[in-house]
């Protein structure tokens, strides 16, 4: 009944393919960071924040092999699900930086005794992550096109078509 994941047929490999994404996995990472930080700040447990933004920062710079929530999507979720439609990473790994900063920033402000101005900004990563898990709009991917279109870069990106799976390719041939 296990998946291995080898055998499964993907477009992209989701910790080389670093350009694309499936579409799909931000929305999982949206979600558990937006109920982890909800969490937070609704238990005052602080240091949760300081560590979803050390994990945000540590996938960034590392990559998604070391980001947990992308790790639980693409070894347990993607395989029972199939790959979704690929989209350019860019604008959800910028989305991802914005969280990370906000999300120190609110542990930041915790820990000096700010406790409101930390809640704040833990509930504001927790409201805009929840509803981009929800809706499917992401904030951050938003500002990330805007600030490209401002930049005189306008930002231009098409889904990667599917490749055939591979019974399908072998009745073709």
């Amino acid at each position: 009944m296990a998946v291995i994941l080898s055998e499964m047929k993907r477009a992209a490999d989701p910790y080389r393919d670093l350009d694309v994404i499936d579409s799909r996995a931000p929305r999982f990472n949206q979600a558990t960071i937006g109920t982890l930080s909800a969490l937070a700040v609704a238990t005052g447990w602080w240091w949760l924040l300081g560590i979803l933004a050390a994990q945000l920062a540590v996938g960034l710079t590392l990559g998604r092999r070391f980001c947990l929530p992308c790790v639980a999507y693409f070894e347990l979720v993607q395989p029972r699900f199939g790959e979704g439609l690929l989209e350019d990473a860019r604008p959800p790994r910028f989305a991802n930086l914005v969280g990370a900063v906000f999300l120190g920033a609110a542990s930041l402000s915790y820990g000096v005794g700010l406790d409101t101005l930390g809640a704040v900004l833990g509930g504001l990563v927790a409201a805009l992550a929840l509803l981009a898990a929800a809706t499917g709009f992401c904030t951050g991917c938003e500002a990330y096109k805007l600030g490209s279109y401002l930049l005189g870069r306008p930002f231009v990106s098409c889904p990667l078509p599917r490749q055939p799976s591979s019974r399908y390719a072998r009745r073709a041939a």
